[in-house]
Order: C-alpha cells, then structure tokens, then sequence
C-alpha cells in the first residue's frame, strides 16, 4: 500500500495540511497548535486506517476475479450494505453468475455439436459404405448387364439420400445458429398447404392415399412462406410414410384472436406412446420408423415452425393414426 503513488500523494498532502495547520496555529497559542497536531495526526491514521481496509478489500475481489479466470465460479462475494464496494461487489458477483450460465450454455453447445457430428457421421457412413461395395463390384468385368443397372440405380438412390441429408442438416444449423431471417409477411394458410401437398401428391398416389382440406380460404398468418412449406412437407411425408395402401389424410385449419391452427391428421398405424416425447428429437427414429427413415424431417419442421413464434404438438394412438397440430401465435406475449 505504502509504494502505492495515489497513497504517496494522499499522505503528502494530509501531511502538509498538518504542518501549515500546526504552524498556524503555533502563531496563535502553544496549546492551539498542539490540538491541531493531535487532530491530524489523529485524521492521518483513521484515513490509514481506512485506505489499508479499502486495500484489503479490493485485493480479495482481485484474488476472487482470478480465480474466475481459472474457472471457479463457486465463490460468492455477495454484500448487501451500503456503499460503493458493496455495490461493486454486487456487480461483480452479477457477472460472474452470466459468465457461468453462458459457460454452461457454451458447455451445452459444444456437447450438442459432438453429438450432431456423431450422427451425422453415423447417418452418412451406411451409405458410403454400401456405394464403395457396389463401385468394387461394378470394376468387375463379368457383372451381368442387369446387376450393373441395379448397383448404378442403388448407388444413384444413396447419392441422392446423402444429398438431402446434407442439405437438411445445413437448414438446421442455420437455424439452430440464428442465422436465418424468417421475413414476416402475410401468408395465406390455402396457398401454404397446396405448396406443401405438390412434392407428396406422387408418393401418395402411389400408395393410393386421399387427401381432404377443410378450411376458411382467407385465413392467415404472419410467417416466412417458402420456410412454413419446408416444414409442412416434412410432416405430410412423415404422415404419407406411415400411412398405408388406400389411407387418408385430413388438413384442416382455422383462426381466432390467439393464433392460426392447422391440423394435419393422417389414418396411419399410429406412434407409441413411449416415442411421442421424442419424436422432434433430431436423428431420433421410433420403433415403427422405416429403415429409410434417418430421423431429421421432424426435428427441421419443429425448428422452423418454432423460430417463428409457433408450437407443433402431436397426439397419436396406435392403430389410429397421428394428428399434428401447429399453432401460429399472432401475438408473441
């Protein structure tokens, strides 16, 4: 504290406020001068005092801070009297308490992002490994014609599954990383649902699946249009997988003061119960999922319709089919 220039000039100046005071005084009484002596010196050491307690206390809030830097956030140093190092105190702990939650988060992140790329790497491995099989056999000279086709068409068909992959998983990240500016327009929930149905209508004809739409024409909500159809696509193949030769699936929709609902029903073979709380998981597959399934429509549909103020929940009984059911909130409270 001693070699501290603030405390130097401190010092000095009590010091000559004491000697111009004493020598003042000492031109009036001997006895007015030795009660100034004795009040400064008096001030002079309770102003010691005091700093060499400040002192004190600003070194533990550095001792503490370093010991944030190392990663201990464990420490409280929390004061609720009055007064300016009270108040820092205060300050300080508040942000230490952000550091830690956002090292939790960073911590979270980091684990979700090694997770992904253990799925990811999982999902594109099957693939891969089953074209270097048929790219070895193709080099073989004998394979009859037809074999050839089939490898050729087979590998062709995991190209294409690889690709979509892909491009899902970026959607995903780019949404998961905020990245995505969802625009705000008026979207037209009829216009919505025929956009949807178009890369579906071959699958379900080949399945020999109807389909019935019941709603008001006018109804509609603030959302991103080419983003909404991604998500409702997603869901109407999950629907069409699942639901057998000559099924149905129902789209109705509506709107009050809260939000606009559509509901997309299908006659299916129904979820298990034990799946229901994880089938927006990301990669995750329940047991009547197909061998083709890798598990990511679901949890794109859920980003996208969540990032825009929504809710997708689903009701399934087995045997029953599965409703889904989205919400579109007009007003975020």
């Amino acid at each position: 504290m001693i070699r501290n220039r603030e405390f130097q000039i401190l010092l000095l100046v009590l010091g000559s406020i004491t000697i111009v005071g004493g020598i003042t005084a000492g031109f009036f009484s001997t006895r007015s001068a030795i009660v100034v002596w004795i009040t400064s010196i008096i001030l002079i050491g309770t102003c010691i005092f005091f700093t060499s307690w400040r002192y004190r206390e600003i070194e533990n809030l550095s001792r503490y801070l370093r010991q944030i830097s190392a990663g201990d956030y464990s420490l409280d140093v929390r004061d609720n009297r009055e007064g300016e190092l009270s108040i820092l105190k205060n300050e300080i702990y508040k942000v230490t308490m952000t550091l830690s939650e956002q090292r939790s988060l960073l911590h979270e992140d980091k684990m979700r992002l090694m997770n992904a790329i253990s799925d990811i790497s999982h999902q594109l491995k099957t693939p891969l490994t089953s074209m270097t099989v048929m790219a070895d056999l193709l080099s073989d000279d004998d394979l009859p014609t037809e074999k050839r086709k089939e490898f050729v068409q087979n590998i062709q068909i995991q190209l294409e599954r690889i690709e979509w992959l892909v491009s899902s998983l970026l959607k995903i990240s780019k949404i998961d990383a905020g990245t995505v500016l969802f625009k705000k327009e008026q979207v037209l929930v009829e216009e919505l649902i025929q956009k949807a149905l178009k890369p579906v209508l071959i699958p379900m004809d080949i399945k020999a699946q109807t389909v019935s739409i019941h709603g008001d024409q006018q109804v509609s909500f603030q959302g991103d249009l080419n983003w909404t159809v991604e998500a409702l696509v997603n869901i109407l193949k999950n629907c069409v997988e699942h639901t057998g030769i000559g099924g149905g699936i129902t789209i109705t929709y509506g709107e009050n003061a809260l939000f606009t609902e559509i509901v997309i029903a299908d006659t299916g073979k129904g979820i298990p119960k034990e799946d229901l709380p994880y089938i927006f998981r990301r990669f995750y597959k329940g047991k009547t999922g197909s061998e083709e399934s890798v598990g990511i429509g679901l949890a794109m549909a859920h980003s996208i319709i969540t990032s825009q103020s929504g809710s997708i929940d689903v009701q399934s009984e087995m045997g029953k089919g599965t409703r889904f059911i989205i919400k579109f909130y007009k007003q975020v409270v």
